[in-house]
Protein backbone atom coordinates (compact mmCIF):
# COMPACT_ATOMS: atom_id res chain seq x y z
CA UNK A 1 0.00 0.00 0.00
CA UNK A 2 1.20 3.64 -0.77
CA UNK A 3 -0.23 7.07 -0.03
CA UNK A 4 0.01 8.55 -3.17
CA UNK A 5 -2.18 12.14 -3.14
CA UNK A 6 -2.60 13.33 0.06
CA UNK A 7 -3.22 17.48 0.04
CA UNK A 8 -4.81 18.07 3.76
CA UNK A 9 -3.09 15.95 6.21
CA UNK A 10 0.00 17.56 5.81
CA UNK A 11 -1.77 20.30 8.05
CA UNK A 12 -2.67 17.64 10.15
CA UNK A 13 0.11 15.83 11.31
CA UNK A 14 0.59 16.90 14.26
CA UNK A 15 -2.66 15.94 15.10
CA UNK A 16 -1.99 12.18 16.55
CA UNK A 17 1.34 9.71 16.09
CA UNK A 18 -0.85 7.80 14.00
CA UNK A 19 -1.25 10.44 11.29
CA UNK A 20 2.96 10.88 11.68
CA UNK A 21 2.81 7.33 11.63
CA UNK A 22 1.36 7.33 8.30
CA UNK A 23 2.95 9.93 6.20
CA UNK A 24 6.22 7.93 7.23
CA UNK A 25 5.04 5.11 6.19
CA UNK A 26 4.27 6.31 2.64
CA UNK A 27 5.65 5.83 -0.77
CA UNK A 28 6.24 8.38 -3.01
CA UNK A 29 4.15 7.70 -5.41
CA UNK A 30 2.49 9.41 -8.52
CA UNK A 31 -1.06 11.18 -8.74
CA UNK A 32 -4.45 10.00 -7.59
CA UNK A 33 -5.38 8.70 -11.65
CA UNK A 34 -1.90 6.90 -12.10
CA UNK A 35 -1.78 2.88 -11.26
CA UNK A 36 0.67 0.30 -11.70
CA UNK A 37 -0.53 -2.94 -13.29
CA UNK A 38 -2.31 -4.67 -11.01
CA UNK A 39 -2.69 -1.75 -8.64
CA UNK A 40 -6.35 -0.57 -7.24
CA UNK A 41 -6.26 3.22 -6.12
CA UNK A 42 -8.87 4.38 -3.68
CA UNK A 43 -9.29 8.73 -3.40
CA UNK A 44 -11.24 9.27 -0.50
CA UNK A 45 -13.64 12.66 -1.88
CA UNK A 46 -16.25 13.49 1.02
CA UNK A 47 -18.44 11.33 3.49
CA UNK A 48 -19.44 8.39 2.03
CA UNK A 49 -18.21 9.07 -1.84
CA UNK A 50 -15.09 7.13 -2.73
CA UNK A 51 -13.37 6.55 -6.06
CA UNK A 52 -12.14 3.00 -6.90
CA UNK A 53 -9.57 3.17 -9.99
CA UNK A 54 -9.53 -0.95 -10.69
CA UNK A 55 -8.25 -2.10 -13.71
CA UNK A 56 -8.66 0.58 -15.39
CA UNK A 57 -11.63 1.84 -14.56
CA UNK A 58 -13.23 4.41 -12.55
CA UNK A 59 -16.12 3.51 -10.06
CA UNK A 60 -17.71 6.84 -7.95
CA UNK A 61 -19.28 5.53 -5.41
CA UNK A 62 -22.58 6.77 -3.58
CA UNK A 63 -22.12 10.58 -5.03
CA UNK A 64 -22.81 13.17 -2.37
CA UNK A 65 -21.54 16.30 -4.75
CA UNK A 66 -23.67 19.46 -2.85
CA UNK A 67 -21.50 22.54 -2.52
CA UNK A 68 -21.48 23.16 1.69
CA UNK A 69 -24.84 23.68 3.88
CA UNK A 70 -26.81 22.90 0.73
CA UNK A 71 -29.41 21.31 2.37
CA UNK A 72 -30.94 21.01 6.12
CA UNK A 73 -29.69 18.74 8.40
CA UNK A 74 -31.41 14.98 8.76
CA UNK A 75 -34.41 15.42 11.34
CA UNK A 76 -34.59 13.76 14.38
CA UNK A 77 -30.69 13.00 14.60
CA UNK A 78 -27.94 14.93 16.90
CA UNK A 79 -26.84 18.73 15.62
CA UNK A 80 -30.14 18.90 13.18
CA UNK A 81 -29.84 22.80 12.58
CA UNK A 82 -26.28 22.32 11.23
CA UNK A 83 -26.83 22.49 7.57
CA UNK A 84 -25.02 19.46 5.02
CA UNK A 85 -22.92 18.74 3.81
CA UNK A 86 -20.69 20.68 6.81
CA UNK A 87 -17.72 20.90 4.25
CA UNK A 88 -17.04 21.74 1.01
CA UNK A 89 -15.54 18.88 -1.77
CA UNK A 90 -11.75 19.05 -1.89
CA UNK A 91 -11.56 18.66 -5.46
CA UNK A 92 -13.20 20.55 -8.33
CA UNK A 93 -16.63 19.27 -9.04
CA UNK A 94 -15.67 18.81 -12.74
CA UNK A 95 -12.84 16.29 -11.55
CA UNK A 96 -14.88 14.27 -9.01
CA UNK A 97 -17.08 13.52 -11.83
CA UNK A 98 -15.08 12.01 -13.94
CA UNK A 99 -15.46 8.47 -13.74
CA UNK A 100 -16.59 4.92 -15.92
CA UNK A 101 -19.64 4.06 -13.61
CA UNK A 102 -21.82 4.92 -10.53
CA UNK A 103 -22.34 2.79 -7.60
CA UNK A 104 -25.44 3.75 -5.48
CA UNK A 105 -25.68 1.64 -2.43
CA UNK A 106 -28.66 3.08 -1.31
CA UNK A 107 -30.83 6.68 -2.44
CA UNK A 108 -30.55 8.62 0.77
CA UNK A 109 -29.39 12.33 0.24
CA UNK A 110 -26.08 12.19 1.59
CA UNK A 111 -25.36 9.13 -0.72
CA UNK A 112 -27.74 10.12 -3.82
CA UNK A 113 -28.37 13.65 -3.57
CA UNK A 114 -29.44 16.69 -6.03
CA UNK A 115 -26.10 17.69 -6.91
CA UNK A 116 -24.85 14.08 -7.96
CA UNK A 117 -28.60 13.67 -10.59
CA UNK A 118 -27.93 17.44 -11.96
CA UNK A 119 -23.97 17.01 -12.51
CA UNK A 120 -23.83 13.20 -13.95
CA UNK A 121 -23.81 12.41 -17.67
CA UNK A 122 -27.44 10.87 -18.02
CA UNK A 123 -25.97 7.99 -19.44
CA UNK A 124 -23.44 7.19 -17.06
CA UNK A 125 -23.82 3.44 -16.49
CA UNK A 126 -24.96 3.43 -12.54
CA UNK A 127 -25.36 0.44 -10.54
CA UNK A 128 -28.19 -0.15 -7.82
CA UNK A 129 -28.82 -2.46 -5.21
CA UNK A 130 -32.35 -3.21 -6.32
CA UNK A 131 -34.96 -2.16 -8.96
CA UNK A 132 -36.93 0.55 -6.49
CA UNK A 133 -33.98 2.24 -6.81
CA UNK A 134 -33.30 1.80 -10.07
CA UNK A 135 -36.59 3.06 -11.13
CA UNK A 136 -36.21 6.35 -9.11
CA UNK A 137 -33.08 7.20 -10.63
CA UNK A 138 -34.18 6.42 -14.33
CA UNK A 139 -37.11 9.03 -13.01
CA UNK A 140 -34.13 11.53 -12.78
CA UNK A 141 -33.33 11.12 -16.89
CA UNK A 142 -30.61 8.76 -16.11
CA UNK A 143 -30.72 5.71 -19.51
CA UNK A 144 -27.77 2.97 -18.32
CA UNK A 145 -29.30 2.02 -15.11
CA UNK A 146 -28.74 -1.49 -13.74
CA UNK A 147 -29.30 -3.82 -10.80
CA UNK A 148 -26.52 -5.31 -9.20
CA UNK A 149 -26.82 -9.36 -8.94
CA UNK A 150 -24.16 -11.97 -7.54
CA UNK A 151 -22.59 -12.12 -11.27
CA UNK A 152 -22.32 -8.31 -12.65
CA UNK A 153 -19.33 -7.70 -14.67
CA UNK A 154 -18.55 -4.13 -15.68
CA UNK A 155 -15.30 -4.22 -18.03
CA UNK A 156 -14.02 -7.58 -16.55
CA UNK A 157 -14.40 -6.49 -12.77
CA UNK A 158 -17.14 -8.20 -10.93
CA UNK A 159 -19.48 -6.49 -9.05
CA UNK A 160 -21.11 -8.58 -6.09
CA UNK A 161 -24.04 -6.64 -3.89
CA UNK A 162 -23.53 -7.01 -0.54
CA UNK A 163 -26.20 -7.08 2.51
CA UNK A 164 -26.57 -5.08 5.88
CA UNK A 165 -28.88 -3.07 8.25
CA UNK A 166 -28.90 0.83 8.30
CA UNK A 167 -29.78 0.53 12.61
CA UNK A 168 -30.41 -1.66 15.49
CA UNK A 169 -32.27 -3.91 15.95
CA UNK A 170 -34.32 -1.67 18.12
CA UNK A 171 -34.41 0.63 15.59
CA UNK A 172 -35.54 -1.64 13.22
CA UNK A 173 -38.72 -2.31 15.38
CA UNK A 174 -39.88 1.38 15.24
CA UNK A 175 -41.87 0.82 11.75
CA UNK A 176 -41.33 4.73 10.83
CA UNK A 177 -37.39 4.38 11.34
CA UNK A 178 -37.14 1.30 9.89
CA UNK A 179 -38.73 2.57 6.32
CA UNK A 180 -36.85 6.02 6.68
CA UNK A 181 -33.95 3.45 7.31
CA UNK A 182 -35.03 1.80 4.17
CA UNK A 183 -32.77 -0.95 2.20
CA UNK A 184 -29.05 -0.35 2.06
CA UNK A 185 -26.21 -2.20 0.53
CA UNK A 186 -22.43 -2.77 0.22
CA UNK A 187 -20.75 -4.17 -2.63
CA UNK A 188 -17.18 -6.30 -3.33
CA UNK A 189 -15.21 -5.22 -6.46
CA UNK A 190 -13.00 -8.45 -7.53
CA UNK A 191 -11.14 -9.50 -10.73
CA UNK A 192 -7.76 -11.70 -10.64
CA UNK A 193 -4.45 -10.45 -10.06
CA UNK A 194 -6.11 -7.28 -8.50
CA UNK A 195 -6.86 -6.69 -4.74
CA UNK A 196 -10.56 -7.34 -3.68
CA UNK A 197 -12.33 -4.45 -2.35
CA UNK A 198 -15.49 -4.57 -0.20
CA UNK A 199 -17.63 -1.57 0.39
CA UNK A 200 -19.80 -1.94 3.33
CA UNK A 201 -21.77 0.99 2.96
CA UNK A 202 -24.49 2.21 5.14
CA UNK A 203 -24.82 -0.82 7.96
CA UNK A 204 -23.91 -1.69 11.41
CA UNK A 205 -21.94 -4.43 12.47
CA UNK A 206 -24.13 -7.80 12.16
CA UNK A 207 -23.98 -10.90 10.50
CA UNK A 208 -24.29 -9.51 6.99
CA UNK A 209 -20.95 -7.66 7.68
CA UNK A 210 -19.15 -10.91 8.56
CA UNK A 211 -20.66 -12.89 6.32
CA UNK A 212 -19.37 -10.95 3.83
CA UNK A 213 -15.57 -10.78 5.06
CA UNK A 214 -15.89 -14.47 5.56
CA UNK A 215 -17.10 -15.64 2.34
CA UNK A 216 -15.15 -12.87 0.40
CA UNK A 217 -12.13 -12.42 2.00
CA UNK A 218 -11.54 -8.99 0.71
CA UNK A 219 -7.76 -6.92 0.72
CA UNK A 220 -9.35 -4.13 1.41
CA UNK A 221 -12.47 -2.85 3.43
CA UNK A 222 -14.01 0.06 3.31
CA UNK A 223 -16.16 1.01 6.51
CA UNK A 224 -18.33 3.77 7.30
CA UNK A 225 -16.96 4.73 10.62
CA UNK A 226 -18.96 7.87 11.24
CA UNK A 227 -21.46 6.71 14.04
CA UNK A 228 -24.27 8.91 12.80
CA UNK A 229 -26.70 9.15 16.26
CA UNK A 230 -30.41 8.96 15.88
CA UNK A 231 -32.43 10.92 18.85
CA UNK A 232 -34.10 8.93 21.21
CA UNK A 233 -31.67 5.77 21.07
CA UNK A 234 -28.74 3.96 21.92
CA UNK A 235 -26.45 3.41 19.43
CA UNK A 236 -25.74 4.47 15.73
CA UNK A 237 -27.67 3.90 12.61
CA UNK A 238 -23.30 3.13 10.64
CA UNK A 239 -20.06 1.86 12.48
CA UNK A 240 -17.76 3.57 14.68
CA UNK A 241 -14.41 2.87 16.42
CA UNK A 242 -15.36 -0.23 17.36
CA UNK A 243 -16.22 -1.98 14.72
CA UNK A 244 -13.05 -0.98 12.78
CA UNK A 245 -11.22 -2.87 15.50
CA UNK A 246 -13.49 -5.79 14.42
CA UNK A 247 -12.75 -5.79 11.31
CA UNK A 248 -9.50 -5.39 11.91
CA UNK A 249 -9.70 -8.59 14.14
CA UNK A 250 -11.76 -10.84 11.91
CA UNK A 251 -9.41 -10.43 8.41
CA UNK A 252 -6.12 -10.14 10.44
CA UNK A 253 -4.52 -9.67 6.26
CA UNK A 254 -7.04 -7.31 4.94
CA UNK A 255 -6.40 -3.24 4.95
CA UNK A 256 -8.97 -1.63 6.63
CA UNK A 257 -10.73 2.02 5.65
CA UNK A 258 -12.65 4.22 7.81
CA UNK A 259 -14.67 6.71 5.88
CA UNK A 260 -17.78 8.84 6.15
CA UNK A 261 -16.79 11.26 8.98
CA UNK A 262 -16.93 15.03 9.38
CA UNK A 263 -19.47 15.86 6.85
CA UNK A 264 -22.93 15.41 7.98
CA UNK A 265 -24.91 17.06 11.07
CA UNK A 266 -25.55 13.33 12.93
CA UNK A 267 -21.66 12.07 12.46
CA UNK A 268 -20.52 11.51 16.35
CA UNK A 269 -17.15 10.19 15.43
CA UNK A 270 -14.12 11.88 13.96
CA UNK A 271 -10.82 11.28 12.37
CA UNK A 272 -9.20 11.59 15.79
CA UNK A 273 -11.62 9.42 17.62
CA UNK A 274 -10.51 6.48 15.25
CA UNK A 275 -7.11 7.67 15.08
CA UNK A 276 -6.18 7.63 18.62
CA UNK A 277 -8.72 4.09 18.86
CA UNK A 278 -6.28 2.84 16.76
CA UNK A 279 -3.20 3.71 18.88
CA UNK A 280 -5.34 2.56 22.20
CA UNK A 281 -5.86 -1.09 20.50
CA UNK A 282 -2.11 -0.96 19.30
CA UNK A 283 -2.99 -2.02 15.98
CA UNK A 284 -1.04 -1.41 12.81
CA UNK A 285 -1.34 1.48 11.30
CA UNK A 286 -0.19 0.69 8.07
CA UNK A 287 -3.05 -1.82 8.00
CA UNK A 288 -5.90 0.70 9.30
CA UNK A 289 -6.36 4.07 7.38
CA UNK A 290 -8.55 7.09 8.11
CA UNK A 291 -8.00 8.82 4.79
CA UNK A 292 -8.66 12.88 4.79
CA UNK A 293 -11.18 14.56 2.36
CA UNK A 294 -8.74 14.06 -1.31
CA UNK A 295 -6.39 11.55 0.07
CA UNK A 296 -5.59 8.87 -1.74
CA UNK A 297 -4.01 5.12 -1.54
CA UNK A 298 -2.71 2.49 -3.63
CA UNK A 299 -3.11 -0.83 -3.20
Amino acid sequence: MSLISNPTLLRCAAVSALATSLAACAGTGGSAGVQSAGAVTFQQIRNATIKLEYAGTTFLVDPMLARKGAFPGFQGTYNSHLRNPLVELPLPLSEVVKADAIVVTHTHDDHWDDAAKQSLRKDMPIFTQNEDDAQSIRKDGFTDVRVLDGNTVFRGTRLRKTAGVHGTDQMMMVAPLAKRMGTVSGVVFEREGYKSVYVAGDTVWNGDVESAIKQFRPDVIILNTGYARVLGFEGSIIMGKEDLYRAYQLAPKATVVGIHMEALNHLMQTRKDLREHIVEKNMDPQRVLVPEDGQSYRF
